[in-house]
């Protein structure tokens, strides 16, 4: 095989790869794994690594497919032109296969190494994500709730995978990756203001204004806030993980109504969505070192 020949083909699995979106995944990821090591019961690894590879599958299939589905509006982004379709690289087709042919496999293979109801959520997951928020976005800003709900289910999987049911310590992570979406995309819509409005995308910037967008910020992380605390009162998780929520919580709050009472621009929309991901990960951290082990 030639040098050109082995090229292209590496450059065409670097594409179908960059298809799943892989740091969003990979954060995707990192959530439904938290919420197996919090479940109570019985963890073994084969249902770990099935779980995990068929919930990175089932999610790299939703982002493919939305990939598909927002190809022409893409080209007006900065941060997804270059993407592979685009950017002429890939043909949509192939995209649409891979996107279900991905998800062919990962929904059964969640339903066999997990159960049935965490493949169902999965697939609660990939439909609204795809059907549901991926056209709303050209249509409302109303798409971000939806979109948080497809967004928040993986470690509410991660936790019906161990236990077989939903119960409240799973609404509970649920709820935390919900609340923690509003803030972090309204953030992303406010510094990326002008490329949403030439791709034809709607936001909460674009149809209720800055001052709207700042205030429901804080109002979200004001909600946000006190539910972190629930694992505790739960006893999921304790009094360090407690004193963290309180910490991180308080600095985000902090960081939003500095912004809402300042009329804050781009460069501070900017720290808020990148604090949001120190956030989060800074409270799984806190969650998964102070649960007492799994189980």
């Amino acid at each position: 095989m030639s040098a050109r020949a082995v090229s292209h083909q590496s450059s065409f699995a670097s594409d179908l790869l960059s298809l799943t979106k892989p740091r969003l995944s990979g954060l995707v990821i990192a959530t439904a794994a938290g919420g197996m090591w919090l479940a109570p019961g019985e963890l073994t690894v084969p249902r770990i690594l099935v779980t995990l590879l068929a919930t990175a599958g089932t999610v790299g299939a939703a982002n493919a497919l939305n990939c598909y589905w927002e190809r022409e509006s893409d080209r007006f982004m900065a941060r997804t032109r270059n993407r592979p379709l685009p950017s002429g690289r890939m043909e949509p087709g192939v995209a649409l296969a891979f996107g279900l042919g991905l998800a062919a496999l990962s929904l059964p293979a969640l339903a066999l190494g997990a159960n049935l109801l965490t493949a169902g959520l999965g697939l609660v997951a990939l439909v609204s994500y795809v059907l549901a928020y991926t056209p709303l976005k050209a249509r409302t800003s109303l798409s971000m709730l939806v979109g948080a709900v497809p967004g928040a289910l993986p470690p509410l999987m991660g936790w019906t995978a161990v236990t077989g049911q939903i119960d409240a310590g799973g609404y509970v992570l649920f709820a935390i990756l919900f609340l923690w979406q509003i803030p972090h995309t309204i953030a992303i819509g406010l510094f990326r203001k002008d490329e949403y409005a030439a791709a034809g995308l709607k936001t909460v910037p674009l149809e209720r204004g800055e001052d709207s967008s700042r205030l429901q910020i804080v109002l979200y992380l004001v909600a946000l806030v006190p539910m972190t605390l629930l694992p505790f009162q739960l006893r999921i998780a304790g009094a360090w993980y407690l004193t963290a929520a309180v910490v991180l919580g308080l600095s985000f709050l902090g960081l939003g109504a500095t912004g809402l009472f300042r009329s804050l621009g781009r460069p501070w929309a900017r720290q808020t969505f990148l604090f949001s991901l120190l956030y989060l990960a800074g409270l799984f951290a806190a969650l998964m070192l102070d649960s007492g082990g799994h189980g």
